[in-house]
């Protein structure tokens, strides 16, 4: 796999080059959310980011060398990225405009009530639409990789690990995947990637990034998608043997955190698994504990606090699942809770 190796290394230093090149140039370009000084001394360098984020992607290279799933589909179209990244420093002034305002709910404002619940109406990140508009669902992906420095893609690909030892046991054919808050579907390629006979349902609250994971997994067939809340799946008990959940409950309030949680477990088989890939909290890697203490002040995150504190094993634990493992990968916390049966 020595082709293989030099081609991945050659295009992930390139990517981190691009995306931190922008999250360098976006910190420059927007006012400066200052942390309070106790947090400010605590705070990683950028080397011990980058350094990081590098074996970040170490481990990923050894997930694909291992096997445990494919290598990431090459070739980068210039043109198309250049034409995101001119579209997202375009929508960058109207997100610092938000932030320096701290304006937050303009789509709560815009949005007739009864559709959506309350919490969902935010400008999260104060990003333009919310989730509620196709404009910023075409933004999303290429915003959270600029946050992540190019890492956001290699942290999804870790919780393809835990779920491949599911479908080993319940054999890919036979199985059903759930992936609650399934966005534009960028996980989920990935997933049909490397297991396209598996039967999937993709869930997502906004119509708008539900239309752009159906053009994403257009590819493949045996999916089904849903345009519903995570809390209230429409669907039957025990109907599937693995649910994928990415980087949603760090966005939810803490009740509604406990009514997903719940209904992992009701939907889940017995011996099933929910896999959850979300921020590191306080205490995962003490080095960071500044930055995720700073994370609200310098976005609008509004749970992000309290979801920074939640005991996760015992959210679950009370609803019937109990964890398995636990990994840290970058910014990222990967959990599999289990189903007893």
């Amino acid at each position: 796999m020595l082709v293989e190796r030099i081609a991945y290394r050659a295009a992930q230093r390139l990517r981190v080059s691009w995306y931190f090149g922008q999250k360098w140039l976006s910190a420059r370009l927007t006012d400066d959310v200052p942390a309070p000084p106790e947090l400010k001394q605590r705070m990683p360098d950028r080397a011990r980011i980058l350094a990081d984020l590098h074996a970040l992607l170490d481990q990923d290279w050894r997930n694909i060398e291992q096997g445990l799933y494919r290598l990431p589909e090459g070739g980068v179209d210039p043109v198309a990225a250049l034409r995101k990244a001119r579209r997202y420093f375009a929508d960058l002034r109207q997100v610092n405009a938000r932030r320096r305002a701290d304006a937050n709910d303009e789509i709560f404002r815009a949005t007739p009530p009864g559709r959506y619940p309350r919490y969902y109406l935010q400008n999260f990140h104060y990003q333009t639409d919310g989730w509620l508009s196709r404009r910023s669902a075409e933004l999303y992906d290429h915003q959270v990789e600029v946050l992540f420095g190019g890492g956001a893609d290699a942290m999804r690909r870790q919780a393809l690990v835990p779920l491949g030892r599911v479908l080993a046991k319940r054999g890919v054919r036979n199985a059903t995947l759930l992936d609650l808050a399934c966005g534009t579907g960028r996980f989920l390629r990935e997933v049909k990637s490397n297991y396209p006979k598996l039967t999937v349902t993709a869930l997502d609250l906004s119509p708008h990034y539900l239309e752009l994971a159906r053009e994403a997994l257009a590819p493949w067939s045996g999916t089904t998608f849903l345009e519903a809340p995570a809390e209230a799946v429409p669907a039957a008990d025990a109907s599937f043997d693995a649910i994928t959940c990415i980087f949603l409950f760090h966005e939810l309030p803490v009740k509604t955190r406990r009514q997903v949680a719940a209904e992992m477990a009701r939907l889940l088989r017995r011996g099933g698994a929910a896999i959850i890939a979300d921020s590191i909290q306080l205490g995962d890697a003490p080095e960071y504990d500044a930055l995720v203490e700073y994370f609200p002040h310098a976005f609008h995150e509004p749970y992000y606090a309290q979801y920074a504190r939640e005991d996760l094993p015992a959210l679950f634990a009370a609803s019937g699942l109990t964890l398995a493992e636990s990994r840290i990968a970058y910014f990222a916390k990967v959990m599999t809770f289990v189903k007893p049966g």
